[in-house]
């Protein structure tokens, strides 16, 4: 192989045979269920990298369902994002921790817009007349989280905000020696989204303390809200906004 084709293919591990597709990535029918909540305002300052700021003492909690994504196929997730600020007062979402049941998303998640992902077993499902999110992680389960199913119906305006508010990424990249070859805040966004409707209802919340999905260290105060969605949407390649070893 020469270095030319070699370079001009570098854009996924393993070379012959990547784990995902070039993106930017298409999703049909995905569905969030995110739940807002009080939490410890000294912990969200201590996990948040400059140069964001904690945009209160909130945090999210999040279970989504992909049924159709282009590359990705279908799989679930849960996600911790905290509510953020930048310097100049634009309001962001980081995301802190999140969990997916499949590899490709997994490899392409990480790679790519460096998506703090580990292998779990999140679920998102209607019982009955409530909706049900939780998240196990080597059997033990990490989150349990539930709401009234389609109780009241949320105006566009607010649904489309929060999908169109950008999320960061710490991304971290090892040198072969151990040392950071890669260390950078990312900035993503979602375009291209088409709303199918969106509900809350009433709703609750339990994290349990986990030594390898520490979770649980923002504690749930009090459940602010919470907001059960369905949307098409695109997930754009990333930009670096911070260099930590520039």
């Amino acid at each position: 192989m020469e270095e030319l084709e070699l370079r001009e293919g570098a854009f996924a591990m393993p070379h012959t045979s990547p784990s995902y597709p070039v993106g930017p990535h298409r999703f049909t029918g995905r569905e969030y269920f995110t739940l807002e909540y009080r939490t410890d305002a000294a912990k969200l300052r201590e996990l948040l990298p400059e140069p964001l700021t904690p945009a209160g003492d909130s945090a999210r909690f999040q279970f989504v369902r992909i049924e159709d994504g282009t590359g990705f196929g279908a799989y679930r997730g849960a996600a911790q994002i905290i509510p953020a600020l930048l310097p100049r007062g634009e309001a962001a979402g980081y995301v802190h921790a999140m969990y997916l049941d499949a590899h490709a998303p997994i490899a392409g998640g990480r790679e790519l817009w460096g998506f703090p992902q580990k292998l779990a077993s999140p679920v998102l499902r209607v019982e009955r007349d409530t909706l049900v999110g939780t998240l196990d992680v080597g059997g033990e389960r990490v989150a349990s989280a539930s709401m009234g199913y389609k109780h009241r119906a949320l105006p566009e305006t607010g649904l489309r905000a929060a999908l169109e508010e950008p999320g960061f990424l710490l991304k971290i990249i090892p040198h072969v020696d151990g040392r950071p070859r890669i260390c950078e805040l990312v900035r993503y966004r979602l375009a291209e989204i088409v709303l199918h409707g969106g509900w809350t209802g009433p709703a609750a919340l339990s994290l349990v303390p986990h030594a390898l999905a520490p979770v649980a260290a923002l504690p749930v105060l009090e459940v602010l809200s919470a907001t059960h969605l369905l949307a098409d949407l695109t997930l754009e390649l990333g930009e670096v906004v911070h260099d930590y070893l520039g």
